[in-house]
């Protein structure tokens, strides 16, 4: 058997503003923004640049009880793990696009990581592992 997460779906508010946030401050690679008639939706997939596998799909939440869910899809824990090759590079660059740190780097026994807010306020790690994960 062969398996593995293909998708993460994350709810937002809007689209665009999603898409300008993960492309244009994270340096994501826009993969797909197809419109859904059917559903009267958007198909907008995103991942980090890299050979990695698992891509987001960013979904607009399409009723009131979903809109309470964005930005603390995670009940307030870090909820996803940008991993990177050069952990000083890509912090410096995040900084300088205005990406806001809620703890900052520290080292520790697996790798560097600091925490990181997205557009809609979910905790992201940004991490370099240096124990060979």
């Amino acid at each position: 058997m062969n398996q593995s997460i293909a998708l993460i779906a994350l709810v937002v508010a809007d689209y665009d503003e999603a898409i300008d946030f993960y492309v244009n401050k994270l340096g994501f690679v826009l993969i797909e923004d197809s419109y859904q008639p059917e559903q009267d939706k958007r198909w907008v997939v995103v991942k980090p640049p890299g050979d990695g596998g698992t891509s987001l799909l960013l979904a607009r939440a399409s009723s009131q009880h979903q809109e309470t869910f964005i930005g603390n899809q995670a009940g307030g824990r870090v909820f996803l793990f940008l991993q990177t090759d050069d952990f000083w590079r890509d912090h410096a660059k995040m900084v300088e696009t205005g990406i806001r740190f809620t703890r900052e780097p520290k080292e520790a026994p697996y790798g560097i990581v600091a925490v990181f807010e997205d557009l809609y306020g979910n905790l992201w790690d940004l991490v370099q592992f240096t124990d060979g994960r």
